[in-house]
């Protein structure tokens, strides 16, 4: 079999009988590279419930023009905020609702943490 390559185990190139040397690539030797690598984290993913109240999504039915039902989520819309705990003097950051952030500036953030039985110091 004139002209086939034989397969070799280890990894290497030959040059061509056709290429002259002057065309041929000289490539600097390779240097090496130290990289710091960091440990993989892996975090959860944040389930979409209230902070405050606990609400979670809804389980409805998208409804076509022949009456025709298919299950669908309806999700709670749900917003990172810092809100000033005047007791703690500091900012808490949650993940509450909207529904519960009108209840908050309806009745206050101490009195409906209270109500809903949540510890402030935890956020």
């Amino acid at each position: 079999m004139a002209g086939s390559v034989s397969m070799r185990s280890s990894l290497s190139f030959r040059c061509s009988s056709f290429v002259s040397p002057a065309l041929s690539l000289q490539l600097p030797p390779p240097q090496r590279v130290c990289v710091a690598v960091r440990p993989l984290v892996v975090r959860p993913l944040a389930s979409r419930v209230c902070d405050m109240t606990g609400k979670r999504r809804n389980n409805g039915y998208k409804v076509s023009h022949s009456n025709h039902r298919t299950k669908k989520l309806q999700q709670v819309n749900l917003q990172y905020k810092r809100l000033w705990w005047e007791q703690g003097k500091r900012f808490v950051r949650m993940r509450i609702s909207t529904k519960a952030l009108k209840t908050i500036d309806k009745k206050g953030l101490q009195q409906v943490a209270k109500e809903n039985g949540i510890n402030l110091n935890k956020f």
